[in-house]
């Protein structure tokens, strides 16, 4: 990876790799990773539908380098696009290695949101437009 690289997009979270989040073999599980990308791009689309949203496809998902136990796991957040009631969001997780500085991309991934009703069925994004903050 060029490390001139910037990530793209909002911080959106930030969490430390620990000790519990391991394989075997020491290294941070990529379904760890991959929740707490889950995490961020939900948060990201809450914030377009203010509402309840659901995960309702991983697009993509490419793993780059590892992640360390100490390693501060940053998920970073932009919208692709919207549809009526599914939102896109690309996700980008950096690395801030422990006694190390700068950061490196370990993982990214496209998400598909869904809005949902409190009974979990899909309602238009416009419906949450109203009640904005």
């Amino acid at each position: 990876m060029d490390e001139n690289l910037q990530p793209q997009g909002e911080l959106t979270i930030r969490t430390l790799a620990m000790p519990a989040d391991t394989n075997p073999a020491g290294d941070i599980f990529g379904g760890w990773v991959m929740s707490q990308m889950d995490i961020a791009g939900s948060l990201a689309a809450k914030k377009i539908t203010q509402g309840r949203t659901v995960t309702v496809a991983v697009d993509s998902m490419s793993f780059h380098k590892p992640v360390f136990v100490g390693d501060t796991l940053c998920c970073y957040t932009k919208i692709l696009g919207t549809g009526r009631t599914s939102i896109k969001v690309h996700i980008e997780a950096w690395a801030s290695r422990q006694y190390e500085k700068g950061r490196t991309k370990v993982t990214e991934g496209t998400f598909t949101f869904v809005s949902v009703t409190d009974d979990r069925k899909p309602k238009p994004i416009e419906e949450h437009a109203n009640h904005t903050e």
